[in-house]
């Protein structure tokens, strides 16, 4: 299971109703962050699922509404009694960035790992999960991310009774040991386990004109976190001159990529009330919702 909350919904500026860009992730007890606005600690401590368990930033871009709150952050994590290593990924540019954001944050009880992914495609990994990094529209080097956790395939009993396997040493074989029998033999999991199993998996693509890769990415996904920075048709035109989209093309590429649902966050200041739109989006992928601040979601396993 993966547990997912919108820390922050907005864009530009903070609302009185409306923190800005953050999801916190939370997986196997580890968690990270995607994107971090100005007050992201409040909303964090708010939400009261910890701080030292985050393990991890990762950023879109460096627009202030996604990286403002970096300083606050990382103090917070100090504050909270941190020293392990802290890792930071984002697109060309972190360096940089992080840098300047410590300027007012310089000294910290724990290292910074900054990882600077290419603007375009890249893979590594964090809490466990399989990151892929891909290149969005915004004017400025910003990335789309897709997050998958793999599934163990199942024990299989049967396999391992017609092996002859002693039941004293499944539990070894369950957590990935080879194990040897009282013959000599050697058994490895592969051989007691069922066919493969479908995972988890989540993507995350805010500040950005359409591009093929958000659905190409997005194919097959639990959930799609995708910008809704504008509900109105008629403001089709802004958000191509401000490298935005508005709610029906978030859904379509929803639609493109299969996905199960469809959640749309980091919306205007100009939108007041995102619901009144949602049905622009629902016409065209019905199994879509707008964010609100400390919203949480979660994904399951297939069959639980």
């Amino acid at each position: 299971m993966i547990d997912l909350c919108t820390l922050g919904t907005g864009g530009s500026i903070p609302l009185h109703t409306r923190a800005l860009a953050s999801l916190y992730v939370r997986v196997q007890g580890r968690a990270f962050l995607l994107d971090c606005g100005e007050g992201t600690q409040m909303e964090i401590g708010r939400l009261g699922w910890g701080f030292l368990r985050i393990e991890a930033l990762v950023l879109t871009h460096y627009h202030a509404d996604h990286c403002s709150g970096v300083p606050g952050f990382l103090l917070a994590l100090a504050k909270a009694g941190k020293t392990e290593p802290f890792a930071i990924y984002g697109p060309p540019g972190l360096r940089r960035v992080i840098e300047g954001l410590r300027v007012i944050a310089p000294q910290l009880p724990y290292a910074l790992e900054l990882h600077e992914l290419p603007f375009g495609e890249a893979a590594f990994e964090v809490c466990g999960l399989q990151a892929s990094s891909f290149a969005l529209d915004h004017g400025m080097p910003c990335l789309g991310y897709r997050f998958d956790l793999a599934r163990p395939p199942k024990f299989d009993p049967e396999k391992a009774q017609g092996l002859g396997i002693p039941m004293a040493l499944w539990g070894k074989l369950q957590q990935g040991e080879t194990v040897e029998l009282p013959d000599g033999r050697a058994v490895a999991p592969e051989a007691v386990m069922g066919p493969p199993r479908k995972g988890l998996s989540f993507l995350y693509a805010t500040d950005t004109r359409p591009v093929p890769a958000i659905a190409r990415m997005g194919e097959g996904t639990d959930l799609m976190f995708l910008e809704g920075m504008y509900g109105e048709e008629e403001k089709l035109p802004l958000a191509v001159h401000n490298h935005h989209m508005i709610f029906r093309e978030s859904a379509a590429l929803a639609a493109q990529a299969g996905t199960k649902r469809l959640i749309l966050t980091h919306f205007s200041t100009s939108l007041e009330e995102p619901e009144a739109f949602v049905d622009n989006a629902r016409a065209v992928f019905p199994e879509t919702v707008c964010a609100t601040d400390g919203m949480v979601t979660q994904i399951h396993y297939e069959g639980r």
